[in-house]
C-alpha cells in the first residue's frame, strides 16, 4: 500500500475537486466532468500503452476517436429500408470489390518476387478496381443520399444495442491500426507522428464528406443510449417519490401546494439528469477498472518488460532474438483499440456523432498533454492526467470569470477592457492548460506520477 500512497494522494484531490464543483456549481456539471474525464482516462491509456511500453508516438488518436464514433452509429441506429432499397447492394458489391483488391495484392506480395511485374500488377488493380468502384457506387450514392437527406439521407445500421458499438469500435480501431502500422511503423519519432496525423485527417475527412455513410456533416443526433431518457424519469412514478422522499423535509417546509408542485418538479428535473450522469459514470467507471487492471497485469509481465527493453534499447532486443516489428505493431494495435472504445464511449454519452468536431487540439494534442502531464510509462499517472487536463479544460472559462470580476470589480459594467475579457474567457482554457504544461515540465518533467517499477 505504501508503494501507491502518491497514487492514493492525487487521485483524493482529484476527487475533492470533483466534488466541491458539486457543492459550489451543481452535481450534474460535477458529474459530466467526471464522465468526460473517465472517457479522457481511456483515451490516455491507449496512447501511454503506445508510447510509455513501446514509444511510439502516435498523432492519430483523432482517427481512431472518430472510427469509434462512426461504430455508434452503424452499430446503433436502425436501417433505412428505402435508402438500402435504391442504393444497398451496389454499396455492397463495392465493398466486396475492395476485398478482392485487397485479396489479390496480398496474394501477388506472397507469390511474385519485387519486381516490374509486380508493381505493373499492383498498379493495374488499384487503377481498374478503383473505376469500377466509382462505376457502382456513384449512382447508388446519389440515391441513398436523397433519401429524405433532412432525416436520412444514409443507410443507416444495424439497430442493436449500443453497448456492443463500444466493442466494434475498438475492431474499427484496431483495424486502421493494422494498416496505419504495416504502412508507418518502419518511420521513427516525428516521421511516425506526421504519418499517423495525416492518416487521422484523411479518416476523418472521409466521414465527413461521404453523407450515405454517417450523414457526414449533417450529424446523426438522438442516438440510443444505455441509460434512461430525463423526460421518461421525469414522467415516471416511482422516480418522483423517490425524489419526494429524499427531499421531504424540504417540501414539508412549504405551505402553499403551488409552490410545492413547482418545487417538486424542479427537483425532479435536476434529479432527473443526476441519475442518467450517474448511470454512464457507473458503465464508464467499470470500463476504465477493467482496463486499469488488464494494463497493469500486462504491464509488469514478461511481455510488458519485453516491451520497456525495446522501447529503450531496440538493438539490444533485437539482438536477444525479440521481433522488434511484431512487437511494435501488435501494441499499436492494442493502443489504438482502446482509443476506439474511448470515442465509442464518448458518441454514447453526448447521444450524437458529428463528425465536424474531431480536431487535431481536442482528440490528439491535449491527449498528449494528458499523458506527460500525468507521467508516461505509468497507468495510474496516464488516467490522473485526463483527470487533470479535463477538470482544467472545463472549469478554466468559470475560474477566469471569478478572477476576471475580482480584479474588475472596481470598473464600470460597461468598460471595453472589462467586457473584452469576459468574453474571452472561454478561451482561457488554452493558457490554463499551457501554463499547466509548462510548470510541469519545467519541475516535474517525468509527470505528477511518473513510471516506477514496482516488484510484483
Amino acid at each position: 500500500m505504501k508503494q501507491y500512497s502518491n497514487v492514493i494522494a492525487a487521485y483524493s484531490i482529484m476527487l475533492v475537486l470533483i466534488i466541491l464543483v458539486g457543492v459550489f456549481q451543481s452535481w450534474s456539471i460535477a458529474l459530466t466532468i467526471f464522465n468526460y474525464c473517465m472517457i479522457s482516462a481511456v483515451m490516455t491509456l491507449g496512447a501511454n500503452i503506445q508510447w510509455g511500453y513501446a514509444g511510439l508516438i502516435n498523432f492519430g488518436i483523432m482517427g481512431y476517436t472518430a472510427l469509434g464514433g462512426l461504430a455508434v452509429v452503424l452499430v446503433s441506429v436502425a436501417p433505412v429500408p428505402e435508402a438500402w432499397r435504391v442504393g444497398g447492394l451496389n454499396m455492397m458489391t463495392s465493398l466486396a470489390v475492395i476485398i478482392g483488391m485487397v485479396f489479390s495484392i496480398r496474394y501477388i506480395l506472397k507469390k511474385i518476387q519485387k519486381s516490374k511485374k509486380r508493381t505493373y500488377l499492383i498498379t493495374a488493380i488499384i487503377f481498374f478496381g478503383l473505376i469500377l468502384i466509382k462505376l457502382i457506387s456513384g449512382p447508388a450514392i446519389e440515391h441513398i443520399e436523397a433519401v429524405e437527406p433532412a432525416k436520412f439521407g444514409f443507410l443507416g445500421g444495424l439497430g442493436m444495442p449500443v453497448l456492443f458499438s463500444w466493442i466494434v469500435g475498438a475492431f474499427f480501431a484496431a483495424g486502421l491500426a493494422y494498416i496505419v502500422g504495416k504502412v508507418a511503423l518502419g518511420l521513427r519519432a516525428d516521421y511516425l507522428a506526421i504519418a499517423t496525423l495525416l492518416i487521422a485527417e484523411i479518416v476523418v475527412s472521409i466521414i465527413k464528406h461521404e453523407d450515405w455513410l454517417a450523414r457526414g456533416v449533417k450529424n446523426v443526433i438522438g442516438l440510443k443510449r444505455p441509460a434512461p431518457y430525463e423526460i421518461d424519469l421525469q414522467t415516471s412514478q416511482w422516480f418522483i417519490n423517490l425524489v419526494e422522499k429524499l427531499h421531504s423535509t424540504k417540501l414539508a417546509a412549504i405551505n402553499s401546494l403551488s409552490e410545492k408542485q413547482d418545487l417538486l418538479n424542479q427537483l425532479v428535473i435536476d434529479a432527473s439528469s443526476v441519475y442518467v450522469k450517474l448511470c454512464f459514470a457507473g458503465m464508464f467507471l467499470v470500463v476504465v477498472i477493467i482496463l486499469l487492471i488488464i494494463t497493469q497485469k500486462a504491464l509488469y509481465s514478461p511481455w510488458g518488460r519485453m516491451m520497456r527493453a525495446i522501447r529503450d534499447n531496440e538493438e539490444a532486443a533485437s539482438a536477444m532474438g525479440k521481433n522488434i516489428v511484431k512487437q511494435h505493431l501488435f501494441i499499436f494495435i492494442l493502443g489504438s483499440a482502446i482509443v476506439g472504445i474511448a470515442g465509442a464511449m464518448m458518441v454514447t454519452n453526448d447521444g450524437l456523432f458529428t463528425p465536424g468536431s474531431y480536431r487535431p487540439m481536442r482528440y490528439t494534442f491535449v491527449i498528449w498533454v494528458m499523458v506527460i502531464v500525468g507521467g508516461t510509462g505509468n497507468n495510474f499517472g496516464a488516467i490522473l492526467g485526463g483527470f487533470v487536463v479535463w477538470f482544467l479544460w472545463v472549469q478554466a472559462a468559470p475560474m477566469a470569470l471569478f478572477f476576471i470580476n475580482l480584479f474588475t470589480a472596481h470598473l464600470p459594467e460597461t468598460n471595453a477592457l472589462k467586457v473584452h475579457l469576459i468574453e474571452s474567457a472561454p478561451y482561457f482554457r488554452f493558457l490554463l492548460v499551457g501554463i499547466g504544461l509548462l510548470v510541469i515540465m519545467r519541475f516535474r518533467p517525468q509527470g505528477i506520477l511518473p513510471e516506477k517499477i514496482i516488484k510484483q
